[in-house]
């Protein structure tokens, strides 16, 4: 089965409807969309009615942070330009969207592949993945083989030998990975709605899990008209900056 991973979408129309449809013209079986469905953007209800269809047809979703602070109250931790797109959206759900967003399971399993946010060690801790460290940490916390998780922003693959030794992988353009049975991987596929790795184009990746090739992608979306729905909306500015320049 061929299943299209996305993450943070965070509420950006344009990025989701362009990765959906890379991921249709491959031939994509199956979704999972790993948390973060909101914030940031500026169709918030558009992108939870979306992830809803899918899941109603068996796609996986798990919750992330701002999913969460949507539903219950953001966290200390959250920025105040978050806090404040945090206030927006809320606003722009209705009662079945933002009761969608509180009942989304924090992990997902499936034949061996666990999906989440952040880490599978503490997943409502938030932890970010950004070395070794943190990886393996996660990898330790789950007898899945292969792990998926967002939060990040930037794509990235770990791996751990039988002997214990760790190493990790930074994809560029669309690259093409076996996952090979022998170790286990935690793979972070990018943003689809707001890439921080210095490229504009959305992230998303698909996993195989019959021949184990993992394959991610950069797909171009017109991320102007997704900046200027966000400047229109009277949310910050900034926001809509770091679309345009992928940070």
């Amino acid at each position: 089965m061929l299943i299209a991973i996305l993450t943070d979408i965070h509420a950006n129309r344009e990025a989701m409807t362009a990765c959906l449809a890379h991921a249709r013209e491959r031939n994509a079986q199956r979704y999972a969309f790993l948390g973060d469905l909101v914030g940031y953007g500026a169709d918030p209800a558009w992108v939870v009615d979306t992830v809803m269809d899918y899941v109603a047809r068996g796609a996986f979703a798990v919750q992330g942070n701002h999913d969460i602070a949507v539903t219950q109250a953001a966290s200390k931790h959250m920025n105040p330009q978050a806090r404040e797109v945090v206030e927006w959206t809320r606003a722009q759900l209705n009662e079945e969207q933002l009761q969608f967003l509180d009942k989304l399971p924090l992990t997902q399993e499936h034949n061996n592949l666990l999906f989440v946010h952040a880490t599978a060690a503490e997943p409502k801790s938030w932890e970010y993945i950004t070395g070794t460290l943190e990886a393996v940490k996660s990898m330790h916390a789950t007898r899945a083989r292969i792990t998926f998780c967002g939060h990040v922003h930037e794509p990235a693959l770990y791996n751990l030998s039988p002997t214990g030794k760790v190493s990790s992988f930074v994809p560029t353009g669309d690259s093409s990975i076996p996952l090979g049975t022998q170790r286990r991987w935690l793979v972070l596929p990018g943003s689809v709605g707001q890439p921080r790795d210095g490229n504009p184009a959305a992230c998303y990746a698909l996993f195989d899990d019959v021949t184990h090739e993992l394959v991610y992608f950069r797909v171009p979306y017109d991320y102007e008209s997704a900046a200027a729905k966000i400047r229109a909306a009277g949310l910050p500015q900034s926001i809509g900056n770091r679309l345009e320049h992928g940070r």
